[in-house]
């Protein structure tokens, strides 16, 4: 079965498969490896409102089409014409609850990487309960060097990795390999090139084997914490409207004409 969650006449960026009792959510933009425009965002929270209320689906896995799992919002089209308010309200990060966070059901999600997951795919990621990951992936916390705050990925970071590395990844910004996450226990299971998918759907056949009540009340308990976490840190990061500095702008105007950022602290 097949279900779109494109509306009439829009291209489908996220497809939805249900086989058997697991449903498969695949990112499918890679043209900008899988980079999440506003349309896309909205195709994927439909995709998971209905794998969360689907009575036959009990498990999902969230793969990215082509050379990427997630390379982050889609830059180019939330700064194109965007006044101040529009910015406010494009760049805002997610709820606290994210895509994942709080739902009717609480079905188990895994998230099946490759090649870049960052920023906001990082986010989707972390919200995951697992992630299986490739040899080729690359994690990033990448709304630091676009000038914005990365209050909902360090909240997932201090519950599922809670060290240093969490600390230094949001202060710079640069990729980390799978490996390395893996290593400090962001990633459950680390795979060959490619294998990432066909591991997940293992992982998958592993949890379906437990009660499917007891599971979600499991992942209930599990989601709690980072949900509460990035209440408290949007708490503290939205009032600095960091959407509106010089050095967001900066970013941007970097970003377009490929060429280093020139910050300035204003």
């Amino acid at each position: 079965m097949t279900n779109a969650t494109a509306g009439p006449d829009e291209p489908e960026y996220v497809s939805l498969q249900a086989r058997g009792r697991i449903a498969h959510i695949e990112l499918r933009r890679p043209e900008t490896l899988n980079a999440v425009s506003v349309m896309m965002e909205r195709q994927l929270r439909e995709a998971l409102r209905r794998f969360d209320t689907d009575d036959e689906l009990w498990i999902c896995i969230i793969s990215g089409a082509g050379r990427a799992f997630c390379a982050g919002a889609d830059r180019t089209e939330r700064l194109a014409g965007a006044t101040p308010a529009e910015r406010l309200v494009t760049w805002s990060h997610t709820p606290p609850d994210g895509f994942l966070g709080r739902t009717v059901h609480w079905k188990p999600v895994i998230a099946a990487v490759h090649g870049y997951c960052l920023g906001l795919g990082l986010r989707l990621a972390l919200e995951c309960d697992l992630v299986v990951a490739d040899q080729t992936a690359r994690f990033g916390a990448t709304e630091t060097l676009a000038g914005l705050p990365g209050s909902t990925i360090w909240s997932g970071l201090q519950v599922f990795m809670p060290s240093k590395i969490a600390t230094e990844m949001l202060l710079t910004g640069a990729m980390y390999p799978a490996e390395e996450l893996h290593r400090l226990g962001l990633v459950n299971r680390l795979t060959a090139e490619g294998d990432q998918l066909a591991e997940a759907q293992r992982l998958a056949g592993e949890v379906l084997a437990a009660p499917p009540l007891t599971v979600r009340a499991n992942v209930r308990i599990t989601r709690m914490l980072s949900v509460e976490l990035a209440e408290q840190a949007l708490r503290a990061t939205n009032p600095l409207r960091l959407q509106l500095t010089s050095d967001f702008e900066e970013a941007a105007r970097a970003f377009a004409e490929k060429r280093p950022a020139r910050f300035t602290g204003t």
